[in-house]
């Protein structure tokens, strides 16, 4: 009966230890822009319009804007865009992000907000031209 009892808990204990933990990196949200994504565009035809076939129809569109923003950690630079358009959160810029790429995809949760994961969509990605690249200058050829 001990042993079972033994052996139910170094199962529990290993399970646990065994499930990958999340590492984040950490960054700063340099700022926001709004940027084009898109044209919103309403037609004002008449079913009769429709009907005859006829281009009489005033075009109205407008200029959608999406928030990009600028992550920058300690190698690389990031644009992102939020994936979820209709609800976009207003992100704090200056404050510290923590982020971890997943294929395609940031998740990011900044601290100063509300510690939520959120999905952001990777614009572009820089490396930071201040960091200090191996130094390949100082290593001897092996003809020399």
């Amino acid at each position: 009966m001990r042993t079972r009892i033994f052996l139910a808990v170094v199962l529990l204990i290993s399970l646990a230890h065994a499930r990958e933990r999340k590492h984040y990196l950490s960054g700063v949200l340099l700022q926001m822009d709004s940027v084009q994504c898109g044209v919103a565009g309403n037609s004002s035809k008449s079913f009769a319009d429709e009907m005859l076939g006829t281009d009489r129809g005033d075009k109205k569109t407008q200029e959608l804007l999406c928030q990009e923003y600028i992550v920058q950690s300690d190698r690389m630079v990031f644009r992102i865009r939020p994936r979820d358009e209709k609800h976009p959160v207003l992100l704090p810029v200056g404050g510290i992000a923590m982020f971890r790429l997943d294929r395609d995809k940031m998740i990011l949760r900044s601290e100063d907000l509300d510690d939520k994961e959120r999905e952001y969509s990777v614009v572009t990605m820089t490396p930071r031209e201040d960091s200090k690249p191996a130094d390949t200058t100082s290593r001897l050829n092996h003809l020399q």
